[in-house]
């Protein structure tokens, strides 16, 4: 039986949004972590974000307040690898039974309701080790779907492997990572809304709240 470990990957740099927390600009009035929280939160046993630097400055967010903050085990800023390693380890060493984690972006507002279940499904339909998502179909990209290596869906079975390739290979790129194994695709309608619109910079912003106007059931 799947026990999953929601991990809401915030331990980048954001650099294109000037620095500091981006999943904490507010789309609609709301932190977007907080719309990432809400959505994913009943969709998995154990919730927990990755971040970087000082925990404190999430102390002021009610909505995080019972959420373990981990950090990287990896220095030097490694990328999402490296949360999703530091995830796994903690999984493993704080929840009985865990079986997988489900890696998310936390600048994603309009994240799916649906995908904790969609995922699993997609892997377990394909017999894959590994699942992450796609959205589209889009005429603008070659095969119609874009991928989202972000998100995704990990065995605590292959943290070690993980560690291996993060730690002694310097491995950084998570598609490079996932294409040893079985992988699953998990397709996501982007009719109306891609479901993983993320707002990387300032303008992304912008077109979340034209997007939320449009449609306020988002």
């Amino acid at each position: 039986m799947t026990r999953l470990v929601g991990v809401l990957l915030a331990g980048g740099l954001a650099r294109r949004m000037g620095g500091g927390d981006k999943s904490l600009k507010t789309v609609g009035g709301r932190p977007i972590l907080e719309r990432v929280v809400e959505r994913l939160r009943p969709q998995v046993d154990v919730l927990i974000i990755n971040a970087n630097g000082d925990p404190a400055r999430f102390r002021d967010y009610p909505f995080l307040h019972d959420l373990p903050v981990v950090a990287d085990t990896v220095p030097d800023f490694a990328g999402p690898l490296a949360g999703v390693l530091a995830a796994l380890d903690w999984a493993a060493d704080h929840v009985d039974g865990a079986t997988d984690v489900l890696s998310v972006a936390t600048d994603c507002p309009f994240l799916p309701r649906d995908l904790a279940a969609h995922m699993t499904g997609a892997r377990e339909g394909a017999g894959a080790q590994l699942a992450c998502a796609r959205s589209g179909p889009y005429d603008r990209i070659e095969g119609g779907w874009q991928t989202h290596p972000v998100i995704g869906l990990w065995p605590l079975a292959l943290r070690h492997e993980l560690r291996r390739s993060v730690v002694d290979e310097e491995m950084r790129k998570i598609d490079r990572w996932t294409a040893r194994y079985p992988l699953a695709y998990a397709d996501f309608r982007a009719d109306p809304v891609d479901p993983f619109f993320n707002a990387n910079a300032p303008q992304d912003l912008v077109e979340a709240e034209r997007l939320l106007a449009q449609r306020p059931d988002l």
